[in-house]
């Protein structure tokens, strides 16, 4: 193994693209110079479709965490009520940000691995009419599971007033999102995951019967006002300094979704989900979730029949190949690969035949090329070639 070389498959951050990385080293700007305005004018409207809103999606230096701090504070204030959907670990954040600020916090609990269904958040609304928000995690990265983003919307909206708080994080710039269509209030992302970027960025949208109560929030907040940056973005510019490198790299980010294609950029991470699956059910290694839960953006294994972190350790020993370890509840049981942003299916097919490898280094009795033979066969019914 070469020394300097690593494969990243964990499920953020995730490896930049060689232009994304050429873009971020050029010379430093002045934030208040026409510059800057002009790249903020560049970039701000290509950030819509990604959204899949005509809002302007707010530009924020701070990792994802930050952005849906900044969904909370903006939207609601101590006291009020609100409905969490806890499918994992970054359903339980939004728990923790809650309880930070003294929001009277109602949690809908599901088993790691699952997906909420609409008619748990159906009923639970219709028992507790004085919630003002519902959080809602569209990829659950702890666990691998896609949520039912847009169907949750139409029996939040149908059952109560509540606005509907989504983190995207793992999501937006991988999976399709129709925002507005789908009658999201808030959508949350950040830079190091889909959108190939390192951390320290966080983009927020927000629909305008969110920017209705976000105006009228009495909550205190001072950096995560979003009406600040709101009016900011009205003028090409930002309330405090930017990040001009990564802005430097989002433009260049940008620049690769529109070559490839919205549409081709989701295809893409579906066609690695499905090569994934298919491997390691060719295999008999057990997957964290179901097929309709599955996520296109990371794959959780949950292997029964030798040590999850035994596996990780040969992988990255041997190949330089990182891979994700389960949190919390299922630390030391799973193994979580990431396959959003700067990946493609040859790279699954290299992770796919690593992992091979490694089982059979860790004695596990298993037929080398089955799994790598499944995730080919998928590629080539795909006719993406």
């Amino acid at each position: 193994m070469l020394s300097d070389q690593q494969m990243l498959r964990i499920p953020g951050p995730t490896p930049i693209p060689p232009s994304v990385q050429r873009a971020m080293s050029q010379p430093m700007i002045g934030h208040r110079d026409r510059d800057t305005k002009e790249l903020l004018r560049k970039i701000k409207p290509k950030l819509k479709p990604i959204f899949g809103t005509v809002q302007n999606v707010e530009i924020l230096a701070g990792s994802g965490t930050a952005g849906l701090e900044a969904a909370v504070i903006n939207t609601v204030q101590p006291g009020d009520e609100v409905l969490v959907i806890v499918t994992g670990a970054f359903g339980e954040r939004f728990v923790q940000i809650c309880n930070a600020y003294n929001i009277i916090t109602h949690q809908i609990h599901v088993s790691w691995g699952d997906a909420v269904t609409p008619e748990k958040v159906e009923s639970y609304l219709q028992s507790h009419p004085s919630i003002k928000a519902v959080m809602a995690t569209f990829c659950e990265t702890s666990t691998g599971v896609l949520n039912p983003i847009q169907q949750l919307a139409k029996v939040i909206h149908q059952s109560s007033e509540a606005l509907y708080i989504v983190d995207g994080v793992s999501s937006i710039g991988a999976i399709e999102a129709n925002m507005d269509a789908w009658g999201i209030d808030i959508l949350v992302t950040g830079s190091q995951k889909a959108f190939m970027l390192p951390p320290g960025l966080t983009f927020i949208a927000a629909s305008s019967r969110a920017w209705e109560k976000i105006e009228a929030n009495d909550q205190s907040r001072y950096y995560f006002d979003l009406r600040k940056y709101h009016h900011s973005s009205l003028l090409d510019s930002t309330p405090f300094t930017p990040s001009l490198t990564l802005l430097y790299g989002l433009e260049q980010v940008i620049k690769l979704l529109d070559q490839e294609g919205l549409a081709n950029v989701f295809g893409r991470h579906d066609l690695m989900m499905k090569m994934m699956r298919a491997a390691f059910h060719n295999l008999g290694i057990p997957l964290l979730t179901s097929e309709k839960a599955a996520s296109p953006t990371v794959t959780a294994i949950k292997p029964n029949t030798f040590q999850a972190d035994e596996l990780r350790k040969v992988l990255k020993d041997t190949f330089g190949l990182v891979t994700a370890g389960g949190q919390g509840e299922l630390k030391g049981k799973i193994i979580r690969i990431g396959h959003m942003g700067y990946c493609s299916p040859t790279d699954i097919l290299q992770v796919i035949s690593s992992i091979e490898i490694g089982l059979k280094m860790i004695g596990m009795d298993i037929t080398l090329g089955k799994g790598t033979q499944a995730a080919q066969k998928i590629f080539l019914r795909s006719g993406k070639h």
